[in-house]
């Protein structure tokens, strides 16, 4: 048992995979707010040239 426990401790490969996913998650929430904010000024911008032809 206490071959185990000492295995399980040493075993970094969980670690490695939460770290992966913390980034992944970082990754999604700053493409997140780039495409928010980018989809805000285009509709900005389509406004501006639907208004310029009616």
């Amino acid at each position: 048992m206490q071959k185990f426990i000492s295995r399980f401790a040493k075993n970094e490969s969980g670690a490695t995979a939460i770290e992966y996913g913390l980034i992944a998650a970082l990754i999604a929430v700053v493409v997140i707010g780039i495409l928010t904010t980018v989809g805000q000024n285009l509709l900005a911008r389509l406004t501006e040239v639907a208004n310029g032809l009616a």
